[in-house]
């Protein structure tokens, strides 16, 4: 429209301004309104904006209203987002469509709910993350263990294509170790041609998640959340050499050094190993699952009850019970010893030497 207004107002000495007006569909009224500059109040407010949005770049424009309101502005969430749309201002957050399913290609079933892992190498997850450097994106790829969260292969990547994803794949199993299923969503890279011929060619069986089901992939996903919480987002890469250095740095510290919560405070490379052993993990089997929280049960009921005087008051159901009040098993076998002790002293011998007489 801009270009199109310009047309209308050059100079032109055969054609009149209002029959290019016509010609270039512009209304000529409009050519001839000179637009109002913002006012002083408005400037100050784009300058909070900008201030809010430098503090908490991932605020968009309806957390900014949010801000604004409690600093005393009377404001309108469209009038912060026509603000923010001039100054050039967008809320940092993952992008939509990331890997898009190509139609032609086949998708595979979900095979997780049916055949969960047990042990470390049973299944690993593959998926692809973007990650933020000054001037662009790199794309991160993945193979993380399910049951040891273990990072066992990554690649990072300028493009987003299949070749990131084999260099991932080779760098796992390099190691030493092949998996029975690898799972991953329905993106491209991991339905073409390349990858399924790698994984039938390993004789690794294939797992793909349903669409619009973003648990089926629940450990990488974690996995993502740690790497860029705990690293990325704390740091400003200047170029992809500097970031990948910082990544693969990062994720070898995950493996080997950091303690994992979910697996007992113990490192992810221990439980891949087979040096310790998991105690809950993502898809585990509803039985084993019970066995597990049972006997931690078991273990927490033992450990509660050491170091208790006897005579400690439990209104577990599990205690015998007394007619004075729940005691311990140690103080209900004394006072059995001593009522038994009170009825003897009570007994008196009956005298029978009047019977003999008569």
């Amino acid at each position: 429209m801009k270009i199109r207004k310009e047309l209308v107002k050059a100079d032109h000495s055969k054609i009149s301004k209002r029959t290019r007006a016509k010609l270039l569909n512009v209304n000529i009224s409009s050519c001839y309104v000179t637009p109002k500059g913002e006012n002083a109040d408005t400037v100050t407010l784009m300058n909070e904006i900008r201030d809010i949005y430098a503090a908490w770049p991932f605020f968009g424009y309806r957390r900014i209203t949010l801000e604004l309101k409690d600093r005393d502005y009377v404001i309108n969430r469209k009038k912060v987002q026509r603000l923010m749309q001039l100054m050039g201002l967008q809320a940092v957050y993952p992008k939509m469509n990331l890997s898009k399913r190509n139609h032609q290609h086949k998708v595979y079933p979900y095979l997780l709910k049916n055949f969960p892992p047990l042990k470390p190498h049973d299944v690993w997850c593959v998926d692809i993350t973007y990650i933020k450097i000054a001037g662009g994106f790199i794309y991160l790829t993945a193979l993380v263990d399910v049951v040891s969260r273990h990072a066992m292969g990554w690649h990072t990547s300028t493009t987003l294509d299949t070749e990131s994803c084999l260099r991932a794949l080779e760098m796992a199993l390099a190691k030493g170790y092949k998996p029975k299923i690898i799972n991953s969503d329905q993106g491209c890279q991991f339905t073409s041609n390349e990858w399924i011929y790698q994984l039938t060619l390993l004789g690794v069986k294939i797992s793909m998640d349903g669409k619009g089901r973003a648990l089926d992939n629940i450990p990488v996903e974690r996995f993502w959340r740690t790497v860029k919480y705990e690293e990325v987002y704390l740091r400003t890469y200047e170029n992809v050499k500097e970031a990948k250095e910082q990544l693969n740095k990062y994720i070898n510290w995950y493996n080997k050094s950091r303690r994992h919560s979910g697996l007992d405070n113990h490192k992810p490379y221990e439980v891949m190993v087979g040096e310790k052993q998991a105690t809950k993990w993502a898809f585990m089997p509803k039985q084993e699952a019970l066995e597990i929280t049972k006997e931690s049960t078991a273990e927490n009921k033992i450990e509660s009850t050491k170091g208790k005087a006897c005579g400690f008051v439990d209104k577990s159901p599990t205690y015998p019970q007394d007619p004075q009040g729940p005691t311990t098993i140690a103080s209900s076998k004394l006072l059995k010893k001593e009522k038994a002790e009170i009825k003897q002293q009570k007994v008196k011998p009956v005298d029978l030497s009047f019977k003999k007489a008569a």
